[in-house]
């Protein structure tokens, strides 16, 4: 029964997160060359764009940083795919969809522990890129997806009750 609308917030929730893994989800900006004298990371690029595993400065990879986000984005969005074809198991269906949006909330911890990290005195600007935000997107998505599957199972077993 996959034209159920479950489904469809699982396909939505799939497509954002896969999303998110391609897109820089922060920026980072030097301003002083007073400041870069510092003893950071920071002192030869002058603009840095964070993407889920790497930096990216000037177009040019600089370095894994950022394993930690894309393990979690990545077993997210594998376990989400999974979970769109287990609708024959709602039971498990809904808790792959907690445990996904549980990996979600870690990503925002994860995120936020990052940035606040790579956040010192040499950088004069930072920027959260609209991409940052489509975790929460996804994670609304499966709260919808779960709240359908619920309601599925809630009428099966009502169902039952009858026969």
């Amino acid at each position: 029964m996959l034209q159920r609308i479950q489904t469809i917030y699982l396909l939505l929730a799939f497509a954002v997160c896969l999303a998110c893994l391609c897109l820089p989800i922060a920026h980072f900006m030097v301003g002083d060359d007073r400041l870069s004298s510092l003893n950071s990371f920071f002192d030869c690029y002058a603009q840095v764009d964070m993407y889920n595993l790497w930096l990216v400065s000037e177009g040019k990879h600089v370095f894994y940083f950022c394993p930690v986000l894309m393990g979690l984005l990545v077993i997210t969005t594998g376990l989400v795919f999974l979970d769109i074809w287990l609708f024959k198991h709602r039971a498990l269906q809904m808790r792959v969809a907690t445990f996904c949006m549980i990996l979600l909330v870690f990503w925002y911890i994860a995120y936020g522990i990052i940035c606040f990290y790579l956040l010192n005195p040499t950088v004069n600007l930072y920027s959260t890129r609209i991409a940052a935000a489509l975790p929460f997107a996804a994670l609304v998505l499966l709260y919808l997806a779960f709240r359908g599957i619920l309601k599925d199972e809630m009428l099966v077993r009502s169902l039952d009750r009858l026969r």
